[in-house]
């Protein structure tokens, strides 16, 4: 089962989090995503999508709304359709266009207009190397992530790729939203450790809703 942020990783205190980030604890209900990230995978399932160089990412995804993001030998970009179906991405779910709102106002990002979601989908000891958001085409919106599932470390880290980052407990639940001057920070996820959640079961999930298109 997985618990809260305090029970999984010691009583530490919260780290003081960069100008433009917000963590809001428990924002997210889980038992209202499930259902509808299982209709998006069974419309686009989860796949491991390779770099340019032809590198496996570990988390496996997915994308709803617009368009989605991919990666290939072409490199990364946004896609309108799924390279795999030649279908349109599933359209983005209410519900969770309005959760990613609401939560960017709660921010302090009023009028925030989503129009991809990209779903990662992390198994145990898979996890995210740093990196940046930031093949969008425009930066004024911010970028809202959503955790369900098993808890995990999101790194918040800085300007460039050396900069130690600081280490973030995220739980089921939890929505980070990162804009103004941190919206391209550097940030990753450590490796997942082992666990099982009620509704999600040995995976941690991450709903990553931007406005990928001006």
């Amino acid at each position: 089962m997985s618990g809260g942020a305090s029970d999984l990783f010691g009583a530490l205190p919260e780290p003081p989090l960069p100008d433009g980030m917000r963590l809001l604890r428990g924002y997210a209900d889980s038992a209202d995503l499930a259902p509808l990230l299982a209709a998006i995978a069974e419309a686009a399932p989860f796949r491991f999508m390779t770099t340019r160089g032809g590198a496996r990412l570990a988390a496996a995804m997915t994308n709803c709304g617009d368009c989605g993001w991919v990666t290939d030998r072409r490199g990364y970009r946004y896609e309108s359709r799924d390279p795999e179906t030649a279908q349109p991405w599933p359209p983005m779910p209410v519900p969770m266009r309005s959760l990613a709102v609401a939560a960017a106002g709660e921010a302090g990002y009023p009028g925030y207009d989503p129009d991809t979601c990209l779903i990662n989908r992390y198994a145990i000891g898979a996890g995210m190397g740093l990196h940046q958001d930031s093949d969008e085409a425009e930066f004024t919106s911010p970028v809202v992530s959503v955790s369900l599932g098993l808890p995990a470390t999101f790194l918040v880290g800085g300007e460039t790729r050396s900069t130690k980052p600081k280490p973030l407990a995220v739980v089921n639940g939890d929505v980070v939203v990162f804009g103004g001057l941190a919206r391209l920070l550097f940030h990753g996820i450590r490796p997942v450790k082992v666990g099982h959640d009620a509704r999600f079961g040995p995976f941690r999930y991450n709903l990553t809703f931007r406005r990928a298109r001006a």
